[in-house]
């Protein structure tokens, strides 16, 4: 777990992990940053349970820096990743992910769907990501085929590829999974597994050009191994071109057009108004 400054939210994200019927987990929570009282909750959780693990680093870097770091720090044989701003919504969570994986060493990672909510906890949109690894692989060019937050993936696989790059300025993840690809299957339940909060202090709001011009470069790394690069080239290009238009414009209409974003680019989805 990933955070930087928003101590509101990750008392709830630490809950939906201790909350988990699977057991046997550590949770390392990695801050870059020097907001107090993210560092006093996590604190006060780790008092009342042991497996949390707290890194505060000194020299911030990269969300991709950061990933890496605890990756690194991790005893497990599998990841799991939970944003600060987000949590699980079952308790079975990890339980149905860990068996799978467990039961099919031919996959390298699995994730899930998620309900979108804003940051007074209202639903705004739930969807599903492409289920089966065809049903993934026809669309990873286009957008991520994985909901980050969600995914459990296997730690020695994770190295192999290089873990994340620290390259990238935007969309780590969405690389990250494309290496994965290249190394076994994915796969997808078909449920929501975590609650996404999309607010305008989150850092793919913050970061839209760099996410933008990252894009661009993915889909030209990758074009050659998935079908697509032609369409998937035109949508990062239009991306790119949308972090252009005035501030205003785009703090209008950004909610709205990663709602459509989502839609479009899963399995199926459900607005709310």
């Amino acid at each position: 777990m990933l955070t930087y400054n928003r101590p509101q939210f990750i008392g709830r994200a630490i809950e939906s992990v201790v909350a988990q019927q699977f057991t046997d987990w550590e949770l390392l929570i990695v801050q870059d940053g020097n907001q107090d009282m993210t560092g006093k909750i996590v604190e006060e959780w780790k008092a009342r349970d042991d497996r949390l693990r707290y890194f505060h680093r000194d020299q911030p870097g990269n969300v991709a820096s950061a990933l890496n770091f605890g990756v690194r720090q991790a005893r497990g044989e599998f990841i799991a990743v939970l944003d600060d701003d987000d949590y699980w919504i079952s308790p079975e969570k990890l339980a149905k992910q860990v068996a799978f994986l467990r039961e099919h060493p031919e996959y390298t990672a699995c994730g899930g769907g998620a309900i979108v909510i804003d940051e007074r906890g209202n639903e705004r949109l739930r969807y599903l990501k492409p289920q089966d690894d065809a049903q993934i692989r026809s669309k990873i060019l286009h957008a991520n085929p994985m909901a980050h937050s969600t995914t459990l993936y296997r730690k020695s696989v994770a190295e192999k590829i290089g873990l994340y790059d620290e390259g990238l300025a935007g969309y780590q993840d969405w690389d990250f999974f494309l290496k994965m690809a290249g190394r076994g299957k994915l796969q997808n339940f078909p449920e929501p597994m975590m609650y996404y909060t999309l607010w305008q202090g989150g850092t793919t709001y913050s970061r839209l050009r760099l996410n933008a011009k990252s894009a661009v470069l993915i889909v030209a790394r990758h074009d050659k191994e998935f079908k697509g690069g032609g369409t998937a080239k035109l949508l990062a290009y239009t991306y790119l071109a949308y972090t252009y238009l005035p501030a205003p414009l785009r703090s209008a209409t950004y909610s709205l057009l990663s709602r459509l974003k989502k839609q479009l680019f899963s399995w199926s989805g459900t607005a709310k108004d």
